[in-house]
């Protein structure tokens, strides 16, 4: 079982990517489609800028845990958040989102990466990546889709 994990999901959005990229690149709008947000909605929130360097550090529940992300990349077809949690797991990761413009709308890929150490990476010998984070990603781009095209969920 390998130590680094890729999970990948997309979605075609009927908006155009200018739609899409406002919704990824500024943190503070998270919360309108991110799952990673119902983990806990009383989790407290610190956003720091508004472009690439901009951060999101969280403290919430066991489930939410701790962390902070940070947009590295925000480019119109290309946006980078590299990721570190500090609990309930330490680990760091990279998500990508890629908006690719197809006859009027736009193919969304949600990619996450990571590597699987200490008690993730036993944890990931039993239940695999793909199949939590999967499922996750697929919610997400479906808010996602929902909150482009202009309608709530």
């Amino acid at each position: 079982m390998p130590d680094t994990y890729t999970v990948t999901r997309e979605v075609l959005v009927a908006a155009p990517p200018a739609a899409v990229h406002e919704l990824l690149v500024d943190f503070r709008r998270w919360r309108e489609w991110s799952p990673f947000e119902d983990l806990d909605p009383g989790m407290q929130r610190r956003y720091e800028g508004s472009d690439v360097g901009s951060t999101y550090a969280w403290s919430g529940s066991t489930k939410a845990g701790t962390g902070r992300m940070e947009l590295v990349v925000a480019d119109p077809d290309r946006v980078v958040v590299h990721q570190q949690n500090h609990k309930p797991f330490r680990t760091t990761s990279t998500t990508t989102f890629t908006l690719v413009p197809v006859d009027g709308a736009t193919r969304v890929t949600w990619s996450g990466s990571g590597t699987q150490t200490g008690l993730l990476r036993l944890v990931g010998r039993v239940v695999p990546m793909e199949k939590v984070l999967g499922p996750v990603f697929e919610k997400g781009l479906a808010r996602l889709r929902e909150r482009a095209e202009g309608r709530r969920s």
